[in-house]
């Protein structure tokens, strides 16, 4: 390996992280995930309170998720080039930006601008997961990767909570922007003092051309995606952006497979270990949006109007039937770690999918009561947190230490899309069916929501089965120069630092000791 090409990563010996990493780093990422699920609730307030239309405010959040899918590979691969620490700052402060103008601001054009710089904050996620990776101890790497991911899933439902607290007998919402700029403040905080500086070891570039045409690729497929219900999913604008989008996605694909030095190596994607673990990211996307969405919808239903529902204000909704999951879901996260450790990252992700399956399928029967749906909602929380927390460890396995800002950022790409499934057709299909004469969705559309959120942990279950981590490091390299299918992405050895399903051989194939 050269030294040009080495990451730095904590070994028995060296500095290891103070007390403030990983508090930091996980508040860093419940900030993103507060950001990511705050708006959702007061999309409608937002269009009351600025005079204008739905769809028009419906671009708080359209902006907000093209903008993630545009800056999140590119900013994996400069935290990657150019260290992790002042890119982590670097967005917080875009972030913070975004947020006070957010804040302040009355007009949607300059809102929609401060969500596109929010939308930035969706690359903290991946970044964090590097920066443990480069600086957490082996012996507690698995435990700081779950609860680092079980933060992501937790700070959802808060966000959500939050937002009720915040926003009840419609108050201003620019109270919430306000709060995630405290947010944010105090995790730059946290991550000056918390998340040591590292003198870069590692030179490259950044594919621009390659990051150009995946940015493009994705925010035309992104908007058929998202305005397809706005614009009509047969409509000329909601076609073409999504043929136009396959076109040249493919396009990209063809340019990165000669490309030198890729901003994503089309192998990353294809990799079977990889796919699978990409496909089940999702899904998991997908099912934790319908738990979130779907039950706060359906609780806010008025019963006298529809015959089903509970009739909460967006208060109660928060606090009463989604905050008791969200501490379901920090127990479970605080757990995760051990279960990892002990059965492995593909059982705790496939025991966690049946888990998910059993909430929905409950759902899906029981929802006439408030301890039903709070039951039940808890226990989706519950495969939520197991899977985000197997996740990264099942990806990390797989990738060298160099490729993981670039491989974690393109996971996360594949989650938002899955959140931004769930939305777009559960949002369709509200809007679609309704009750004769009212505006009111019917019942079935929410039986119909959670059996699609029983049929992604199904699909969880067998994405789990379909993984079989490459035995990192089992692979000798022979006369020939082969080498495991895991170290194909650069040109760097694995870094079996993470729990992997084989165990590494005490010698490497010359029979000389391995080496991480």
């Amino acid at each position: 390996m050269s030294s040009s090409t080495r990451v730095s990563a904590a070994q028995p010996g060296e500095a290891r992280p103070g007390m403030l990493f990983l508090p930091g780093l996980c508040l860093v990422v419940m900030t993103l995930a507060v950001l990511q699920t705050m708006v959702i609730p007061i999309v409608g307030t937002i269009g009351s309170q600025l005079e204008v239309s739905p769809s028009a405010a419906g671009w708080v959040l359209t902006a907000n998720l093209l903008a993630a899918v545009v800056a999140t590979p590119v900013i994996g691969r400069l935290a990657d080039l150019h260290g992790k620490r002042p890119v982590l700052l670097g967005v917080l402060l875009l972030v913070l930006v975004g947020s006070l103008i957010a804040a302040t601001t009355s007009s949607l054009a300059f809102l929609i601008f401060g969500r596109i710089l929010q939308g930035v904050s969706y690359a903290l996620f991946p970044v964090a997961l590097a920066l443990l990776r480069d600086e957490m101890p082996q012996e507690k790497l698995v435990g700081a990767l779950a609860i680092l991911s079980g933060t992501l899933g937790v700070g959802g439902g808060f966000g959500l909570v939050l937002t009720g607290l915040l926003t009840a007998d419609g108050a201003d919402y620019h109270r919430v922007f306000w709060l995630t700029a405290a947010f944010i403040v105090v995790a730059i905080t946290f991550a000056w003092f918390g998340v040591p500086s590292r003198a870069r070891t590692r030179t490259g570039t950044v594919d621009w051309l390659g990051a150009v045409l995946f940015a493009f690729a994705l925010v035309l497929l992104f908007l058929a995606l998202t305005q397809g219900h706005s614009w009509g999913w047969v409509s000329v604008p909601t076609l073409g952006c999504a043929l136009t989008g396959v076109v040249v996605l493919a396009g990209w694909w063809v340019f990165e497979n000669k490309t030198a030095a890729p901003l994503v190596a089309p192998r990353m994607l294809t990799h079977g270990p990889l796919l699978a673990t990409n496909i089940a990211t999702l899904f998991v996307g997908i099912g934790m949006f319908v738990n979130f969405l779907a039950c706060s919808y359906f609780v806010q239903t008025s019963s006298e109007a529809a015959g089903y529902g509970f009739s909460a204000d967006v208060l109660s909704a928060s606090v009463v039937y989604l905050l008791p999951g969200t501490a379901v879901g920090v127990i479970t996260s605080t757990c995760s770690g051990r279960l990892i450790r002990r059965f492995g990252p593909r059982k705790v992700l496939v025991a966690g999918a049946n888990i998910g399956i059993v909430g929905f399928v409950f759902l899906v029967f029981f929802h006439d009561t408030t301890w039903q749906v709070i039951l039940a909602s808890s226990i989706v929380n519950v495969f939520v947190s197991l899977a985000l927390a197997a996740l990264p460890n099942l990806l990390m396995a797989e990738v060298s230490a160099a490729d993981t800002g670039v491989a974690n950022s393109v996971n996360s790409i594949v989650r938002t899309v899955g959140t931004s499934i769930a939305s777009a057709l559960l949002t369709t299909m509200l809007a679609a069916y309704t009750i004769t004469g009212t505006s009111i969705p019917r019942e079935s559309v929410y039986t119909v929501a959670f059996v699609a959120g029983a049929l992604a942990c199904g699909i969880v279950v067998v994405a789990g089965f379909a993984i079989r981590l490459t035995p990192v490091g089992s692979v000798s390299e022979s006369a020939s120069g082969r080498r495991s299918d895991a170290s194909r992405f650069t040109d760097e050895c694995v870094d079996n630092r993470v729990y992997g399903q084989a165990k590494r051989p005490k010698t490497s194939g010359s029979g000389e000791p391995a080496r991480d």
